[in-house]
C-alpha cells in the first residue's frame, strides 16, 4: 500500500524484514481529539488562538473600577454598623477629644488635661473653690480659709480657726460674701465642717487620695494668708506621717486668734518642741503632711493640692521664727516648714462632722 493510498490517521508504513515484521516498531499512536487541552501530550501542536478574540482589556482600566468598588464595600459595612461607625469616624477626625463627656479635663476635676500638672492649671481650677473665713469671738478676730465640698456651700477648715466663734463670715473667690454655721467640730483632729447660708451653685473641690501621696511630689497651697485672699504657693511633700500638736480647747485657740490678728503664727508642737507660743494645757495630736510649700497665718483649713487638681491635704500649722531684728518679736516669713491634715482623715471624718458630733 503506498502512502497516497493510506487511510487516514495511520502512521506512514515502515521497512519490513522478509518475515512481515516492520524493521523499527511504530512509534504510539496519538489521539489529539482526546488530550486534556490543559495538558497536551508531547507531539501536540498549541491549539490555534481565533482570529477574532480581543486582546484582554489593559490593566488600567480595571483599577479605575476598584475604588468605586470598595467605597460601595464601606458603604454596605457602615450601613450594617449602624451609627457607631459615624460615632467613631467624628472621635477619629477630631482626635479622639470627645470620647468622653469629661476628655478635655482630669477626671474628678476641674483641671484641662493640657493644664495638668502646672501650677497654673491647679490655681486656675482650684482657687474658685477656697474661700477666707473671718471669725468673730469675744477673744477677737480671727481670719483663715477653707475649702468648698458642695455646691450648696459645705466648706471644710481647722476646729481652731472657727473655735468660740459667735459669728462667721465666708467671702468667696469672685468677692460674694455669706454668713455660716457650724455644723460640726472635732477638736481631736483640728477639723470643723462649717455651711453658707442660702448658698448654691458653688464651685467645689475634689478630695483626693492622701495614701497615693509620696516624698518629693510637687503640691500647691491655696488660702488666704494675712487676709490676702486666694494667694497661691508651690513646693513638694517634704515628709510623711509628722506627728504634730496643736491646741484643743477654746481658750487656747482664743489666744491664738488674738496672735493672728496681731501677725503673729498659730501655736503648735513638733518633736517635743513648742512652735509659735503656748499652745495651752488641752492638746491633740495628728499625723500631718509636712510641705515647703509657703504656708503664712490665715492658710490655715487652706488647701494642700496635688497636681491633678486634687485636695490631699488640709493646711494646719506652719513654723515662721521670730526675727532677732524686728522690735517687738514680730514673726519672719515662712521658712518652708508647714503641715497640713491628710485629706483620708478629713474624708473618714465627715460623716461625724454632718451629724454635728464632735468632741
Amino acid at each position: 500500500m503506498t502512502d497516497s493510498h493510506r487511510p487516514s490517521g495511520e502512521y506512514p508504513m515502515y521497512p519490513s524484514y522478509g518475515n512481515g515484521e516492520a524493521a523499527y516498531p511504530p512509534p504510539p499512536a496519538y489521539e489529539p481529539a482526546q488530550q486534556n487541552a490543559a495538558e497536551p501530550g508531547p507531539h501536540a501542536w498549541p491549539a490555534p488562538q481565533p482570529a477574532s478574540a480581543p486582546d484582554p482589556a489593559p490593566a488600567p482600566a480595571r483599577r479605575v473600577k476598584r475604588p468605586l468598588a470598595l467605597l460601595v464595600a464601606v458603604a454596605i459595612a457602615a450601613a450594617a454598623i449602624g451609627g457607631g461607625t459615624a460615632t467613631l469616624i467624628g472621635e477619629l477626625a477630631d482626635g479622639g477629644s470627645n470620647s468622653t463627656g469629661s476628655g478635655s479635663v482630669v477626671s474628678g476635676t476641674n483641671v484641662s488635661q493640657s493644664s495638668a500638672g502646672t501650677v497654673s492649671g491647679v490655681a486656675a481650677a482650684v482657687s474658685p473653690a477656697i474661700v477666707e473665713i473671718s471669725a468673730s469671738s469675744s477673744a477677737g478676730d480671727a481670719t483663715g480659709s477653707g475649702v468648698v465640698i458642695t455646691s450648696d456651700g459645705e466648706i471644710i477648715t481647722n476646729n481652731h480657726v472657727i473655735a468660740g466663734a459667735s459669728e462667721i463670715k465666708v467671702a468667696l473667690s469672685t468677692g460674694k460674701t455669706y454668713t455660716a454655721d457650724v455644723v460640726g467640730t472635732d477638736a481631736d483632729k483640728d477639723l470643723a465642717l462649717i455651711k453658707l447660708q442660702d448658698a448654691s451653685g458653688l464651685k467645689t473641690a475634689s478630695l483626693g487620695d492622701s495614701s497615693a501621696v509620696k516624698v518629693g511630689d510637687q503640691v500647691v497651697a491655696i488660702g488666704s494668708p494675712e487676709g490676702l485672699t486666694g494667694t497661691v504657693t508651690s513646693g513638694i511633700v517634704s515628709a510623711l506621717d509628722r506627728d504634730v500638736t496643736v491646741a484643743k480647747d477654746e481658750d487656747s485657740s482664743g489666744q491664738e486668734q488674738q496672735q493672728q490678728q496681731g501677725g503673729g503664727n498659730w501655736p503648735f508642737e513638733f518633736g517635743g518642741q513648742q512652735f509659735n507660743g503656748d499652745t495651752g494645757t488641752s492638746k491633740t495630736t495628728y499625723k500631718a503632711i509636712q510641705t515647703d510649700a509657703s504656708l503664712n497665718p490665715g492658710n490655715s483649713g487652706g488647701a494642700l493640692i496635688n497636681m491633678n487638681g486634687e485636695i490631699i491635704g488640709i493646711n494646719s500649722a506652719m513654723y515662721s521664727p521670730s526675727s532677732a531684728s524686728a522690735s517687738g518679736g514680730s514673726a519672719a516669713g515662712s521658712v518652708g516648714l508647714g503641715f497640713a491634715i491628710p485629706v483620708d482623715t478629713v474624708k473618714a471624718d465627715l460623716d461625724t462632722l454632718r451629724a454635728g458630733n464632735g468632741s
